[in-house]
């Protein structure tokens, strides 16, 4: 049973974020003030990744643990409410995120995924993996 009216609720998943969470602002701030320059949300690219490098095809998705999954065949049994629900819309979610990995990379892009955590725990780690594959493509 749920703690919370369908308002309070209701509230609270009008919150939350699909764009400019707090790990990717973090993140693209570091970029930024690292001195490179991308493109946020660029519809133009399939998926629209949370940051793009254009010209070296490199594509950088931050994903949410909760949306996209992570440890999943642990975490689809927590689901108390609604369990079909929320089964059937993170299992679409994963599944999106393979066929955006492999249409990109068919076409020649790079994708680099992190989740939130990542980039909160390990900022300097996530920076790093990042200029790694812009050096690989500017060769």
């Amino acid at each position: 049973m749920d703690n919370l009216t369908s308002i309070q609720r209701s509230k609270i998943m009008r919150s939350i974020r699909s764009t400019n969470t707090k790990d990717e602002v973090r993140l693209a701030k570091a970029l930024w003030h690292l001195g490179y320059r991308y493109r946020k949300n660029n519809r133009k690219v399939f998926g629209t990744p949370d940051l793009t490098f254009k010209k070296l095809k490199i594509a950088i998705f931050v994903d949410s643990e909760f949306f996209h999954g992570k440890d999943w065949e642990n975490q689809k049994n927590r689901f108390k409410t609604n369990r079909e629900f929320w089964h059937k819309k993170i299992e679409r979610n994963m599944q999106r995120d393979i066929e955006v990995n492999n249409y990109l990379m068919e076409n020649g892009w790079t994708i680099t995924r992190f989740w939130s955590t990542e980039i909160k725990n390990n900022l300097d780690e996530c920076i790093a993996k990042i200029q790694e594959e812009i050096a690989l493509k500017k060769g």
